[in-house]
């Protein structure tokens, strides 16, 4: 694996996932998690080039629970590239927070916000959760951070990581379990023009929405998907379309590209002008 680094070759690969969502058993009775996230990680491994990093973009588990922290580590420790990790709404930050510390990436007291900043895209993670809502927040308290962590580097290119997505997606369900404290935050990222992307989960599948002078957008699930229904007063639903995740290539010089990509086992690849598979 080439790590990301600002020495050297400025160019970086990073797979973006939503909502490996483990549980124990099925979720709903239905979705088979942790099979899913199986599967997730042998498709990122199976990349050539590998990813220089994995992004998980909360809703890590069900629960919050231990045990279930304990577990979904175990799934992502086949993966051949580095992790990082930010809550989503059915996260618990103390179970989370000890799950991962010795990562080394996460603080060890109030909200896991963090930089990391050893790649050549800098990477600004911020925590939107609120225990026991689905919606999310940005406090004073966060929004200063950020502004802060944002004006400390303004010449480096840089993703901004967060569950809840800034913007109405028109799913209205979801829209009423939104993100408070987003006109606020609108302003702040107005003011940094350096964030080439800004990525989020919560929502079940693959948007994206032009965002004060950026682009922010969801990941897929690594298992179930929203349903796609525009109705204001339609019910919540999901189903069982492919699972998927983004791939973010950037390169100095040139803006970041985004890739969707489903998981599953497909007829092929075939040549364009031959029907034998390639081998």
């Amino acid at each position: 694996m080439k790590p990301m680094s600002q020495r050297g070759e400025a160019n970086a690969r990073c797979s973006n996932h939503g909502h490996p969502y483990y549980v124990a058993g099925k979720a709903m009775g239905v979705v088979d998690t942790a099979s899913a996230l199986e599967q997730a990680v042998s498709a990122l491994n199976s990349l050539d080039p590998l990813p220089d990093l994995t992004v998980i973009t909360g809703d890590l588990v069900e629960s919050g629970e231990v045990e279930e922290y304990d577990y979904l580590c175990t799934l992502l420790a086949p993966l051949r590239m580095p992790v990082l990790t930010i809550p989503g709404n059915h996260d618990a930050r103390e179970p989370m927070r000890e799950a991962f510390v010795a990562d080394g990436y996460l603080p060890r007291r109030r909200f896991l916000n963090y930089v990391i900043e050893d790649h050549a895209l800098r990477i600004v993670a911020l925590d939107t959760l609120v225990p026991g809502e689905p919606g999310g927040a940005l406090c004073q308290e966060r929004l200063l951070w950020v502004d802060r962590m944002l004006a400390a580097t303004p010449d480096r290119p840089t993703l901004l990581l967060m569950h809840h997505p800034p913007f109405v997606t028109g799913v209205g369900r979801m829209d009423q379990h939104g993100l408070s404290g987003r006109a606020a935050f609108a302003e702040i990222i107005l003011r940094h023009s350096q964030i080439e992307r800004i990525l989020c989960g919560h929502l079940h599948r693959a948007i994206e929405s032009r965002f004060a002078g950026t682009i922010a957008g969801t990941a897929p699930s690594t298992a179930h998907q929203l349903v796609l229904d525009f109705r204001p007063e339609a019910p919540l639903r999901f189903a069982l379309e492919p699972p998927g995740y983004q791939l973010h290539y950037w390169r100095e010089g040139m803006s970041l590209v985004t890739h969707t990509a489903a998981i599953g086992d497909w007829a092929g690849p075939y040549r364009f002008r031959k029907e034998t598979p390639i081998n």
